[in-house]
C-alpha cells in the first residue's frame, strides 16, 4: 500500500497535527484511533491490513488522523468545561480543515468515517453533527455517552457532542442518505451502548444496521473481521 506521512500546523487547533494516508486513490475514509490512540494505531493493530485489497485496488483511501483525547475527554487535569471545549475545537478542525481537503482531493461531496471503540464515538459524533459531509458511518464497538468523563458537568458544548443526548432531538430526514453500521458482539463491553444507540435511531426512524456478532471480545480481532466486511458492502 502506498503510505504517506503528513504533518502540518492547524490554525484551528493551534498546534501541529499528524496523519497517515494509505492508498493512491479511492473513496476517502477518515479513520479515528481508539481511546488516546495515535494516528498510527489502526495500522499497527492490523485494521488497515484487513482492507489492503480495497486500498491497493483503488477502491478506498484511508486517512488515519491523530486524536487529542489526552487533551479533551480523558484530560482529568482539566475542568470538564475545558475538556468539552477542546473536543469542540478538534471537531471544528475536522469540519473546517481536514474533511474539506479530503473531499476536494477525492472529488466527492461526502466522505466515510470509521473507528473502533472510542474511535467509534468520534466517527458517529462527527457523522451526526455534520451529515452534509458524511455518506458512510462504520462504528465498531463504539461507546457514545461522554457524560461518564465529566463528573456530572454539562453545558451546551457537552450536549452537542454527546450523541445519546442530541440525536433524539434532531430531525431524522437529515440522515436518510447515510449508510450507518453499528458493529458490536455478544461479548463486547460496549454491547449495551450499541443497543441503546440502535434504539435511539430506531425511534427516530433512522435506517441503520446493528451488527451483533457472536463470541468475540472488545478487541482488534473482532474489528479486523468487521472492517473489510463493511467496506465490501459499500458497492464501490
Amino acid at each position: 500500500m502506498k503510505e504517506t506521512y503528513q504533518k502540518w500546523y492547524s490554525p484551528t487547533l493551534g498546534r501541529d497535527i499528524e496523519m497517515l494516508v494509505l492508498g493512491h486513490w479511492g473513496y476517502p475514509i477518515l479513520l479515528f484511533p481508539t481511546s488516546m490512540g495515535r494516528f498510527y494505531q489502526n495500522k499497527d493493530a492490523g485494521l488497515t491490513e484487513s482492507v489492503r485489497w480495497f486500498v491497493e485496488s483503488g477502491k478506498i483511501k484511508l486517512y488515519l488522523i491523530d486524536g487529542i483525547d489526552k487533551d479533551s475527554w480523558y484530560a482529568k487535569h482539566l475542568t470538564p468545561a475545558v475538556r468539552a471545549h477542546n473536543h469542540a475545537v478538534y471537531d471544528r478542525f475536522l469540519n473546517e480543515e481536514l474533511v474539506p481537503a479530503m473531499r476536494y482531493e477525492a472529488n466527492v461531496d461526502k466522505i466515510a468515517v470509521a473507528g473502533c471503540s472510542f474511535g467509534g464515538y468520534h466517527a458517529l459524533n462527527f457523522a451526526f453533527k455534520h451529515p452534509d459531509k458524511v455518506a458512510y458511518l462504520f462504528s465498531m464497538s463504539g461507546a457514545f455517552d461522554v457524560r461518564s468523563f465529566l463528573e456530572g458537568y454539562t453545558d451546551h458544548t457537552v450536549y452537542f457532542n454527546n450523541p445519546v443526548e442530541f440525536i433524539p432531538n434532531e430531525e431524522s430526514w437529515k440522515y436518510n442518505h447515510m449508510k450507518i453500521v453499528l458493529g458490536t458482539s455478544e461479548w463486547d463491553i460496549c454491547l449495551n451502548d450499541n443497543l441503546t444507540m440502535s434504539g435511539i435511531l430506531k425511534n427516530k426512524g433512522i435506517h441503520h444496521w446493528l451488527d451483533v456478532r457472536g463470541w468475540e471480545k472488545h478487541d482488534w480481532p473482532l474489528w479486523n473481521q468487521m472492517f473489510p466486511d463493511y467496506i465490501s458492502k459499500m458497492g464501490l
